[in-house]
C-alpha cells in the first residue's frame, strides 16, 4: 500500500504528527499565510540570527592570528567552522553577504529570483562554461543552501563505503544536521501524481518517507519549513561557540600564505590574505604551537582556484599568469564534473500549487527524476489576495539563464532576451503545469577549470563536457523515456492535457515550444533521443569535483604535497552523492570539523 503524502513537520516531531490524521494531499494555505506574514516574520528571524561574531570585512583588523582558517563560508564551511569553535579559535571568511533580511533568499516563492539577479551584490554569481550552458555559484554566508530548491537526502551506503569515512560518524553527522535544518515536505496534489506515476512508471518500490538513497520512488526531507521559509547552513553557526568564532563578510581571499619550516621539505601554510569591499587588504595567521592549519571550503570553483591562485597547481597554467609555483600539482582542477539535466513542461489543464522538489524516482539504470510545480511566470504566486509578482519567469526559464529549446552554442544573452519577451506575451493559461526534470548518476563525463585571471572575484573557466560519455547519453535517454511514461501515466492523468489537439485548443503550443521543452513534443520535432539531450541539456547546479581525494587531497582530506591546508567541499567529490548533494556537503562539514577536532586534542 502506498504511503500518503503527509504534511511536512520538522524532523524531531515526526514520531508525534504520525500520530495525526492527516489528508492525502494538503492545500497550501498554511504556506499562502507564511507568505502574507512573511515581512514580519523575516525581520524576527534577523534579530534571532543576529550573530554577535558575524562582522563587516572592512570591520576586521589589519593582521590576526587564529587556530584554524576557513576560507569559504557555505555548505560545508559554516557546520565544519561550528564544529572546530567548541575548542578552539577559528576564522570564517566569506566573500559574499549575509543571508537573512534577503526574501529572494528566505522564501520558497521568491526562490528563482536569486538566480535571475545578476546584480553585483547578488547572493548568486553568473557563470558560462565553455560548454556554452549558464550556470550559478554561490556569493553568500551558508553557499549554495541558500540558492538550491531545498531537496535533502543522504548519499547511499555504497557511497560512504567508496569514500573510506566512518558509517557510524557520518550517520551522527547526518543526524546532526537533519535536527538543526530539515524537515518533511507539504506534499500538494501535482506532486503526489507525479509520485503515484513514477511508480506506474515502473520505479519501484514505494520508500515512502526517507532520507535514504535507495532505488524506487520516495518522499525526500526539505530545508523549507511549512510556512515555505528556507533555512539554511549559516543556521548551523547558532551552535557555534560565539568567544571562539570570528566570521568576516564580503573578505575575498586572494593568496593563501606558504613558507618552508626548517625539518620539512613541503611548504607549510600559515595564513592567508584577504580584501574587503574598499580594496584593503588584511593577513590572517595561523598560531604557533598545537594544531592549526587552513581549510578551504569554497565550492567547486572556489578552491581549485585559490590553490592556484596560491601558486599550488598545474606548472604550466601557473606560469601563463605569472604565479610563482610553490607546489607543482597537475590534477588541481581536473576531473570537475556538472550533472547533466534535462527537464520538460508538462502544461495543465487545471491550476498548479507551487512546489520545489519534494519527490525523486531513483532508477536501477543511473536517472534521478524529480518535479518541481507552479509557474512563477509573473503571474501571481497565488490566487487568493497575494499580490506578488515573481520576475524570474520560473526555475527554468530564461531569466535564470535556462534555456533548453536551443542548443548550448546558440544561447547568447540576446536569445535569452528574446525568449523572456515572448514569454511574457503569451496567454497565461500555457504556463499552468509543472516541469519534470532527469539527472544522471555520476557523471562519468568531466572536465576541468582553469584561471582566466589572477582576480579572486572573477570565475574561472569551466569545461565540463557534457555527454562526452556515451553511457551518459543512454542514462538520460532512458530517463526522458521514463518521463513519457509517467506523463502518460493513469496517476498523472488530471494534470496534463488529453491528446495535442486539446493543448492545441487550449494555447498556442507552438509559441511555447520556442522558449520551454513540452511533452508531448510537438510534431516537428523529430529527433532521436540522443541529440535531444545533447541540444537540451541544462544544469541543476550539482557540479562537482576539481580537488579530488587521491591526486589533489588523501583520505583526510588534506592537500597532498603541503602542509597546514585542507580541502573540505564538494571539489573533493568524484561523483555527485545521492541525488541531490547538500546533506553530504553539510555531513561532510560536521564530520570533518569532528575529525580535526579529534585529531588536534589527542595529538594524532
Amino acid at each position: 500500500m502506498a504511503a500518503p503524502c503527509h504534511r511536512g513537520s520538522p524532523v524531531a516531531v515526526l514520531a508525534v504528527a504520525a500520530t495525526l490524521l492527516v489528508s492525502l494531499c494538503l492545500r497550501p494555505g498554511a504556506a499562502q499565510q507564511g507568505e502574507d506574514k512573511g515581512g514580519e516574520e523575516e525581520a524576527q528571524r534577523q534579530q534571532r540570527y543576529n550573530f554577535r561574531f558575524v562582522r563587516h570585512a572592512r570591520d576586521a583588523p589589519l593582521v590576526s592570528h587564529f587556530n584554524y582558517i576557513v576560507v569559504g563560508g557555505g555548505t560545508a564551511g559554516c557546520p565544519l567552522a561550528a564544529t572546530l569553535s567548541e575548542h578552539s579559535r577559528v576564522l570564517l571568511l566569506e566573500r559574499g553577504g549575509y543571508p537573512y533580511g534577503n526574501r529572494n533568499v528566505s522564501s520558497e516563492y521568491h526562490f528563482a529570483d536569486a538566480l535571475a539577479d545578476t546584480s553585483p551584490r547578488s547572493p548568486a554569481q553568473r557563470f558560462v562554461s565553455e560548454d556554452g550552458v549558464v550556470n550559478a555559484r554561490a556569493r553568500v554566508l551558508g553557499g549554495g543552501s541558500c540558492l538550491n530548491a531545498g531537496f535533502y537526502t543522504r548519499a547511499s551506503g555504497e557511497y560512504v563505503r567508496a569514500a573510506g569515512w566512518d558509517a557510524r560518524l557520518v550517520n551522527a553527522s547526518y543526524r546532526w544536521v537533519e535536527k538543526e535544518l530539515v524537515f518533511r515536505p507539504d506534499v500538494p496534489k501535482w506532486q503526489c501524481a507525479l509520485r503515484e506515476g513514477l511508480l506506474q512508471a515502473g520505479v519501484t518500490p514505494d520508500n515512502g518517507y526517507t532520507f535514504d538513497h535507495v532505488p524506487g520512488t520516495k518522499i525526500g526531507g526539505t530545508i523549507f519549513d511549512s510556512t515555505g521559509r528556507r533555512h539554511t547552513a549559516a543556521d548551523f553557526l547558532r551552535t557555534a561557540n560565539p568567544r571562539r568564532l570570528t566570521v568576516f563578510l564580503h573578505a575575498t581571499v586572494s593568496q593563501i600564505l606558504f613558507r618552508h619550516r626548517e625539518g620539512s621539505a613541503k611548504p607549510v601554510a600559515y595564513g592567508v590574505v584577504f580584501t574587503d569591499p574598499m580594496g584593503v587588504q588584511h593577513r590572517v595567521y595561523l598560531r604557533g604551537g598545537g594544531k592549526s592549519e587552513v581549510i578551504l571550503a569554497a565550492g567547486t570553483l572556489g578552491s581549485p582556484q585559490l590553490l592556484m591562485l596560491s601558486g599550488v597547481g598545474p606548472r604550466g597554467q601557473l606560469e601563463k599568469h605569472g604565479i610563482r609555483t610553490v607546489m607543482d600539482h597537475p590534477m588541481v582542477g581536473q576531473g570537475v564534473a556538472d550533472n547533466p539535466m534535462n527537464s520538460v513542461f508538462v502544461p495543465s489543464p487545471v491550476p498548479v500549487t507551487l512546489s520545489l522538489v519534494q519527490i525523486v524516482g531513483v532508477t536501477r539504470f543511473g536517472s534521478f527524476i524529480e518535479g518541481v510545480s507552479g509557474s512563477q511566470f509573473g503571474i501571481p504566486l497565488h490566487a487568493r489576495g497575494v499580490r506578488r509578482r515573481s520576475h524570474s519567469f520560473g526555475m527554468f526559464s530564461p531569466m535564470t539563464g535556462q534555456l533548453g529549446t536551443l542548443p548550448p552554442s546558440e544561447r547568447t544573452p540576446e536569445a535569452m532576451r528574446r525568449a523572456a519577451d515572448a514569454m511574457r506575451a503569451l496567454d497565461r493559461r500555457a504556463f499552468r503545469g509543472g516541469f519534470i526534470l532527469e539527472k544522471i548518476l555520476g557523471p562519468l563525463s568531466t572536465g576541468h577549470i582553469e584561471l582566466r585571471s589572477t582576480d579572486p572575484r572573477a570565475n574561472p573557466a569551466v569545461t565540463f563536457n557534457y555527454f562526452k560519455d556515451p553511457k551518459d547519453v543512454e542514462r538520460c535517454v532512458r530517463g526522458i523515456e521514463t518521463i513519457e511514461r509517467v506523463v502518460r501515466s493513469r496517476a498523472f492523468s488530471r494534470f496534463t492535457y488529453a491528446n495535442a489537439t486539446a493543448m492545441d485548443a487550449a494555447f498556442d503550443r507552438a509559441k511555447l515550444a520556442n522558449f520551454l521543452n513540452l511533452l508531448p513534443r510537438h510534431p516537428r520535432d523529430t529527433r532521436p533521443l540522443q541529440q535531444y539531450c545533447r541540444d537540451t541539456v541544462m544544469t541543476i547546479w550539482h557540479y562537482h569535483g576539481g580537488c579530488h581525494v587521491g591526486p589533489v587531497v588523501d583520505q583526510d582530506y588534506r592537500v597532498i604535497g603541503v602542509e597546514g591546508l585542507r580541502v573540505v567541499d564538494s571539489s573533493t567529490f568524484k561523483y555527485s552523492p545521492g541525488t541531490n548533494p547538500q546533506a553530504t556537503v553539510m555531513m561532510l562539514g560536521r564530520y570533518m570539523g569532528l575529525k580535526i577536532q579529534t585529531e588536534a586534542l589527542t595529538g594524532k
